[in-house]
């Protein structure tokens, strides 16, 4: 046996690979396990250990077989060209297993606090920067992984000594295609740590109502009402203006405005919006006021001002005071809908409001 292995050089090397593979995913094995029962009181750090097992189950074993490359002789054939692979997936998994790790980090923190309560004003804060600063530290991590790995080929470096040489024209031509991406990741940080947008925040963006579905590094994905998409590079929301309705807070004012005639009451109409709220789901038991807002030489503006615990609750409130006070209107007072008179009807009118002798 020994023989024949004294006649393939290579043998013995990859024996001994194969026995390092083994002992690294063994290792990985009894880490694992031992990672996991030390972080069991620990969401974040067993989120970050979960999301590392993967790449750790390939890391290790590429790295005890990469250290007995290393401690092979150097005269056996193609052992560099065999190193330098090895180097190189050494390299993908490590990027890999620092993604998932930042991803772990991210996704720890965001399940510590969950969106699905109705003041979710921290959730949405701390998804909204763990996600954009998670993703802006994944695009660094691939960068310096690829440039790693560029660096191991000779021939890249002089590439790059070569274009260093030139460094002024190719620099200018960089820079201007490289600016809307750099543009995008510093409006990205913006956004992450002064936060004028955050995910499920409710926008109104050029005329559109939706909510904020997802920040990725580069654009912002906007759910409008209608179930269509409105996709916002980040640099956009730095340089213009736009209306965020849950900055501070989800609650919301909504109006109702209704036009009638001179000659309707409005104790009445007050009476019946006080009945209308108390049996409506929506209202927040706020704000709740009905008011002579504005006249025309034809008609009366009344506008009646109620409140929710969200925009989308407003929205329904809204139709639902406006449906009920319209019947009650039509019902109670059908002769104070807004009307156009005549000559004839108008003299009628004045006749009736006269006051008594």
């Amino acid at each position: 046996m020994l023989d024949f292995l004294s006649l393939s050089p290579w043998l013995a090397t990859l024996l001994g690979a194969s026995l390092a593979a083994m002992a690294g995913a063994m290792a990985h094995r009894i880490a694992a396990l031992l990672a996991l029962r030390a972080t069991r009181g620990l969401p974040v750090l067993q989120t970050v250990v979960q999301a590392c097992v993967p790449a750790m189950r390939v890391l290790l074993p590429l790295f005890a077989t990469q250290l007995v490359w290393v401690a092979a002789a150097d005269t056996l054939p193609h052992l560099g060209t065999v190193r330098h692979l090895t180097g190189l997936a050494l390299i993908a998994v490590t990027a890999w297993a620092l993604i998932a790790a930042i991803g772990g980090v991210a996704d720890g923190l965001i399940a510590r606090y969950p969106a699905n309560v109705e003041d979710n004003l921290t959730a949405r804060r701390v998804a909204t920067q763990a996600r954009v600063l998670s993703r802006t530290a994944m695009t660094g991590v691939v960068m310096a992984a690829v440039s790693l790995m560029l660096m191991t080929f000779p021939g890249a470096r002089q590439v790059g000594a070569s274009l260093l040489a030139s460094a002024g024209v190719v620099g200018i031509v960089a820079g201007i295609a490289a600016r809307p991406v750099f543009s995008n990741i510093i409006a990205g940080l913006q956004i992450a740590l002064a936060q004028p947008i955050r995910i499920d925040d409710v926008l109104i963006v050029q005329g559109e109502w939706g909510r904020v579905e997802e920040i990725t590094g580069t654009y912002v994905v906007l759910a409008i009402w209608d179930e269509r998409r409105l996709i916002i590079p980040l640099q956009w929301f730095i340089e213009n203006p736009f209306q965020n309705w849950t900055r501070t807070s989800s609650q919301i004012l909504g109006t109702v405005f209704l036009f009638a005639d001179y000659r309707l009451p409005l104790d009445p109409l007050r009476a019946e919006l006080d009945r209308i709220l108390k049996t409506a789901p929506e209202w927040d038991r706020r704000v709740s006021v009905l008011q002579l807002t504005d006249v025309t030489e034809r008609t009366i503006q009344i506008r009646v001002l109620v409140s929710a615990r969200s925009s989308g609750l407003a929205f329904d409130l809204r139709c639902r005071v406006r449906e009920a006070l319209v019947t009650f209107i039509q019902r109670e007072y059908p002769d104070c809908l807004p009307q156009v008179r005549g000559p004839q009807e108008a003299a009628r009118a004045d006749a009736s409001l006269a006051p008594l002798p």
